[in-house]
């Protein structure tokens, strides 16, 4: 797995949080067990019967351990007063302080590396748990709005081109696609005349017939961007996907024009309406009406053709097929 797919994965939060309670067991696993005791009403009286060997505190401290003359008895635990020593508690009991041995032990820094892993532990851990909720749901919303995005195929014109030279048996085809070549590579040639190119060309013939290669054909020849897309990849189960599809299609043809877009199999999204029942036929005809509402909405400036090709024409929905859209075939 690359190292940055790694690091965006929740593999490096599981790694530090188990290192971090690995770290945080170490310590406290290594202490002593100690029993609560009250300083006053039971430490002071064992040191004046002598059960006590020795107290241990360590610097700036209020906890002060204590050990009994009798091993066998769990030390105990007790906290100072506030604002006092160990010293200052013992004379105001009217204990000597050579009564009791006394080890003080200098302030250890693993003792607050260890305090504040048990403050930022559990922070840490509530931090990466939202990071990780975040980045999933993140991940959920991106994946819920490219659902709706189109899945046309850029073939740009820096790539190996394909140009008619590659296409043999269809002279006349060519001949007709010639003018598409001339529109996309000088434009304003044809507007100072006031041509109207079509808007787009349906190729017709038997499956293996070259059509998609002739389309992809025209796009290197004009050296200009080919979007190429299959009219089943349009339709959907959910309604209003495949409409969503057909305007993000165009939106990119026009960021990118002059192009080409390239529809293959069209019948799949553009057979006659009425010719069924279901939600599977309302969410192609809403494909096919958003189809054609888009190619209504070109203008002489938009410099984007569309080619479609089919195997059944007779099926198509006679509005694609009027001037203005697939006029020419």
């Amino acid at each position: 797995m690359p190292r940055h797919k790694w690091l965006r994965s929740g593999a490096i939060w599981i790694v530090l949080i188990v290192a971090s309670l690995a770290v945080w067991l170490a310590f406290s696993g290594s202490a002593e067990n100690y029993e609560p005791v009250d300083f006053t009403s039971s430490v002071i009286p064992a040191i004046r019967n002598g059960d006590v060997a020795f107290l241990r505190t360590q610097e700036g401290e209020s906890r002060v351990e204590v050990h009994y003359t009798d091993t066998g008895r769990m030390p105990g635990e007790s906290r100072l007063p506030p604002d006092t020593n160990i010293i200052e508690v013992l004379d105001s009991a009217g204990i000597a302080p050579d009564e009791v041995p006394i080890e003080v032990e200098q302030a250890s820094r693993w003792g607050a590396v260890l305090t504040g892993l048990t403050i930022f532990l559990p922070i840490l851990f509530l931090v990466g748990i939202l990071i990780l909720i975040m980045r999933q749901s993140q991940g959920n919303s991106s994946q819920a709005m490219s659902f709706g995005k189109s899945k046309a195929r850029l073939f740009s014109s820096n790539r190996p081109t394909i140009t008619f030279t590659d296409v043999a048996g269809v002279d006349e085809a060519k001949e007709e696609l010639a003018e598409v070549v001339e529109f996309l590579k000088y434009p304003e040639k044809f507007a100072s005349l006031g041509a109207r190119i079509p808007r787009g060309v349906l190729l017709v013939g038997p499956p293996g017939t070259g059509k998609t290669l002739l389309s992809r054909a025209v796009a290197g020849e004009a050296g200009v961007p080919f979007f190429s897309i299959s009219g089943s990849e349009f339709v959907e189960m959910f309604v209003g996907v495949g409409a969503s599809r057909v305007r993000d299609l165009f939106e990119q043809a026009k960021r990118n024009s002059p192009c080409i877009i390239f529809v293959d199999e069209i019948d799949a999204v553009g057979r006659q309406r009425g010719a069924g029942l279901g939600g599977s036929h309302d969410e192609r005809e809403q494909t096919l009406n958003q189809i054609l509402v888009e190619m209504d909405g070109f203008d002489s400036s938009t410099n984007v053709i569309v080619i479609a090709a089919t195997n059944r024409p007779d099926v198509l929905d006679p509005a694609l097929l009027r001037p203005g859209r697939f006029d020419r075939t």
